[in-house]
């Protein structure tokens, strides 16, 4: 990543409200885990505690790049700072008929919020389900998970961050980009 990159990263997260809704639209992979390392990174300075709801894939990929910014993963993990979850099987506890269940929903993540609050007064959270309803062409389903978070993240008084692959709004059956825009509350420009 370059210095600037960095830098517009670091502003942007540091300038994040304790419910804002955050959005990233990325090109690439790389991009996308700049984003989200700088996100988490800036938890672990303010002495949050960081969800993590993400892919096998970007969660091994994160826990690569924390590392080398001097973060043991897996200690951070014990001390309850780092709290690391799969995103399909988060999804299949609360997916039903391709709808959420919004008690179900509820329930999973002020489960996680409550652990990561037991030693961590602030919490942080990134999650990576609405980008993988929407590769599903789950659309409406997805928006509505955005708003339940929307909702939390208001009511629990925590930043949350989203993210999807740009492919996914270049097909023809996709609502407009500006819908999943106009559900949060910041959208981090490109990088």
């Amino acid at each position: 990543m370059q210095p600037a990159q960095r830098e517009a990263i670091e502003e942007f997260w540091q300038n994040t409200a304790h419910c804002d809704h955050c959005v990233q639209v990325y090109e690439n992979d790389s991009a996308f885990l700049d984003a989200l390392e700088g996100f988490v990174m800036a938890g672990f300075r303010q002495g949050d505690a960081v969800i993590v709801i993400a892919t096998p894939e970007h969660r091994e990929a994160l826990d690569r790049r924390i590392e080398r910014n001097g973060i043991d993963s897996a200690a951070a993990a014990e001390r309850g700072q780092y709290i690391v979850r799969d995103a399909r099987a988060s999804l299949a506890r609360f997916m039903f008929d391709g709808w959420p269940a919004e008690a179900r929903f509820h329930a999973m993540v002020e489960e996680l919020l409550a652990k990561a609050r037991e030693r961590h007064p602030t919490v942080r959270a990134f999650g990576e389900m609405v980008a993988l309803l929407w590769e599903e062409k789950l659309y409406r389903a997805t928006m509505r998970l955005e708003h339940m978070w929307t909702g939390l993240c208001q009511r629990e008084s925590f930043p949350l961050f989203c993210a999807y692959p740009k492919a996914g709004f270049e097909t023809g059956d996709a609502p407009p980009f500006r819908e999943v825009c106009d559900a949060h509350t910041r959208i981090l420009p490109p990088l």
